[in-house]
């Protein structure tokens, strides 16, 4: 079977892992590595440096020609890349969130449903065994459902360089939220019908404006509730950084990641996707209101690590295209989590609770 030729867009910490991804499948060839810096000259060594390398975007579709393109750039590229990508023939892989605005997301979405082009947005999440088993299990405690999260990152160094870009155009709770919101949308699929947020802005190194700690609630048809938490920079406390909790009616399932959420560890992407052990409490209680049932531990020893979920990305990737995925309700879900991220945002920068509004 002739081989997907893939170019590769954006070569900072997801862009070399779908790109290992992708140089490890015997079904993708690498056609192109491209970044304005110096990035993708340190993937191409990693990968054995065979590799064309190429500064500009749009400059490198033309030539390399390639049946698919992987975006993990900043944000605020992504409406844009993925609009001349499936224009130019292409499938594409895109990093979330789909864009920077919920305008553009809508614009990305109505392009691929044009050109019928495979769209698959970087909701890691959805491939993670552990997270897949934690969604199923909270669909079981009943309705309505509190679900608690959040990930604050005290992030330095190299991350503290990607965080500040990364807020060059959106905050945490909208980058980072999606992923969550996502998670939450899978767990109730009810409409969330109001949120509301509040957030801090804790540095003068980021962009006037913006805010470097957010917090947003959602409150859904069903009576659900649901609250996630987002804070980066050097300030950040590390102290229960790392929740993930979910009770409703009949018990609740929490994530409990012991080593993952060690001291040190909340900048670590690798550590973000790790899960080790579930909790599950029963609320049976007997006539005299003690407990009939003992909490279970699933542990979850043989989770894959963070390369082993980008492989899992690409791998589904690869069976959209070839299979033909009807991929209407991923893309639907991508653009409306974003579509609550942003509702969220809005609420944070104008002080009021946002009604959302189906078809808004």
């Amino acid at each position: 079977m002739q081989k997907l030729r893939v170019l590769v867009v954006g070569c900072g910490n997801m862009g070399a892992s779908h790109a290992t991804a992708y140089h490890n499948a015997a079904a993708f060839e690498i056609c192109g590595l491209v970044s304005p810096g110096k990035s993708k000259e340190t993937l191409n060594q990693k990968l054995g440096g065979s590799y064309p390398l190429f500064d500009e975007y749009l400059s490198a579709l033309a030539e390399t020609k390639p049946d698919a393109v992987c975006i993990s750039t900043y944000p605020d590229t992504h409406e844009a890349y993925a609009i001349a990508a499936m224009e130019a023939g292409c499938h594409v892989f895109i990093e979330k969130p789909i864009a920077d605005s919920l305008a553009g997301a809508i614009r990305v979405a109505a392009v691929a449903q044009k050109t019928g082009k495979k769209l698959v947005v970087g909701y890691i999440l959805r491939h993670h065994p552990s997270w897949i088993k934690f969604i199923e299990i909270a669909k079981e405690m009943g309705k309505p459902l509190v679900m608690r999260m959040n990930l604050n990152q005290q992030s330095h160094g190299y991350m503290w360089d990607v965080h500040r870009n990364l807020m060059a155009s959106l905050s945490p709770i909208v980058d980072c939220g999606v992923h969550y919101i996502d998670v939450m949308c899978q767990m109730t699929r009810s409409k969330p019908i109001r949120v509301s947020a509040i957030g801090a802005r804790m540095t003068e190194d980021i962009p006037a404006g913006n805010y470097n700690y957010g917090q947003l609630q959602i409150h859904f048809e069903d009576g659900s509730v649901g609250w996630y938490e987002a804070g980066w920079g050097p300030m950040i406390s590390q102290t229960a950084y790392f929740v993930k909790d979910v009770f409703g009616p009949k018990g609740s399932v929490s994530i409990v990641a012991q080593n993952a959420s060690g001291e040190g560890k909340s900048d670590s992407v690798e550590s973000h996707t790790k899960t080790e052990s579930l909790r599950v409490h029963h609320a049976d209680i007997n006539a005299e209101n003690e407990f009939t049932r003992a909490d279970e531990w699933i542990n979850l020893t043989d989770e894959p690590d963070h390369q082993g979920l980008c492989d899992r990305e690409q791998a589904y990737f690869l069976h959209a295209i070839q299979d033909n995925v009807d991929l209407t309700d991923h893309v639907e879900d991508a653009v409306n989590s974003l579509r609550i991220a942003f509702a969220c945002d809005e609420s944070v920068r104008t002080g009021k609770m946002v009604v959302l509004v189906s078809g808004q």
